[in-house]
């Protein structure tokens, strides 16, 4: 017989207890008890990211309105291993007046229409979140010092395709030189080109297009890029650098991606200033996006065997068939080579990791 049998009740000493007999020891922190149920926040506010510094992130909310503000915010917990970036939709909680010393919070984020991305090399992996929303990439090249990279444009291209934004071209210093040949590289492309010398920016013309867009500006370090976002934003201050003369690089200025308003008397429009690099990595696109990013070259592709893989050693290719019969001409010729280049690097690293998503 068990001891907890009530047949076994001894002495009827249990009949005098009930549920008031239950003790509930008090809480000592005198709060309610955790739960991991997080609150709806319906009050929250959407407001666009402008900049992040050190973990702070500066938000506008009301924008267009004439109670339009920054504030400064943080961001919840839960997001800490969530890349929050600028261009991002914000759901903001919190003080949200913008008075000095108040910090609001960052509750979630509105899905995104667009992300650009980079890694640090064609090989890794890992990806780096740049902007977020942007409609646009605006490259900016120099025409000489530094020297334009054709296959470092042909990168951006890719990249922009992947993202889905329309990539703009910005060439500069063309006081210092011609820039006909490097531009007969982008021959066929549907890209709209602006030249720009020092004296003469076409601000008028690339402001138009900034009109109604989100804009990202790309570009080697020392091409020019914040000496021409200042002058499209008086207002913007970034800092600009030399080229040294010894290596032919440019100083990195801009060490951070912070987004401005364009105004003109048309309308308005955000640049999203990004810091200079010298690399682009690709190692975060799916390679089957890559030929469609050379228009000309993926026409002519549409004859290739099924699955075929464009590369030297490719059987049957209708590139390397149309090059052989000299019906590319010089500027296809060079795109070629610089689209078997990437579809090579991509694919030694799917020899190298036949494990991985893009061996797949």
């Amino acid at each position: 017989m068990s001891w907890l049998d009530p047949d076994d009740d001894l002495d009827g000493d249990f009949e005098d207890f009930d549920e008031s007999s239950i003790r509930v020891r008090p809480n000592p922190k005198g709060n309610r008890p955790r739960t991991k149920r997080r609150p709806a926040h319906d009050d929250a506010q959407i407001g666009r990211v402008l900049g992040v510094d050190r973990g702070r992130y500066s938000v506008m909310l009301d924008e267009g309105t004439t109670e339009e503000r920054t504030i400064t915010t943080t961001r919840a917990r839960e997001l800490r291993r969530f890349p929050i970036v600028t261009g991002d939709q914000a759901r903001v909680v919190g003080d949200t007046t913008g008075d000095d010393g108040t910090l609001a919070r960052i509750i979630g984020v509105v899905e995104r229409t667009s992300l650009l991305r980079r890694s640090a090399d064609d090989t890794d992996e890992v990806e780096r979140v740049i902007v977020a929303n942007a409609d646009q990439m605006l490259i900016v090249v120099a025409a000489a010092d530094p020297e334009p990279r054709a296959r470092l444009v042909d990168r951006y291209l890719v990249a922009a395709l992947d993202a889905g934004v329309r990539p703009l071209l910005v060439v500069t210093k063309t006081d210092i030189a011609d820039p006909t040949a490097f531009l007969s590289h982008f021959d066929g492309l549907d890209l709209r080109v602006f030249t720009s010398a020092q004296q003469e920016m076409p601000l008028d013309e690339i402001g138009a297009a900034l009109i109604g867009h989100s804009t990202v500006f790309v570009g080697h370090s020392g091409v020019g890029k914040s000496t021409l976002v200042n002058a499209l934003v008086p207002s913007a201050m970034r800092a600009t650098g030399h080229v040294n003369l010894v290596t032919g690089r440019g100083r990195h200025t801009s060490s951070s991606t912070v987004s401005l308003r364009y105004v003109s008397p048309d309308g308005t429009g955000w640049v999203i200033d990004t810091p200079g690099v010298r690399s682009f990595g690709l190692g975060h696109v799916d390679p089957a996006n890559i030929l469609a990013s050379f228009t000309e070259l993926a026409a002519i592709a549409e004859r290739c065997p099924r699955g075929c893989t464009h590369l030297l050693d490719a059987p049957d290719c209708a590139l390397i068939e149309a090059s052989q019969a000299g019906e590319l001409n010089d500027a296809e010729l060079a795109r070629l080579d610089s689209l078997q280049r990437l579809l090579q690097t991509f694919a030694d690293k799917a020899d190298a990791n036949p494990g991985s998503s893009s061996s797949r």
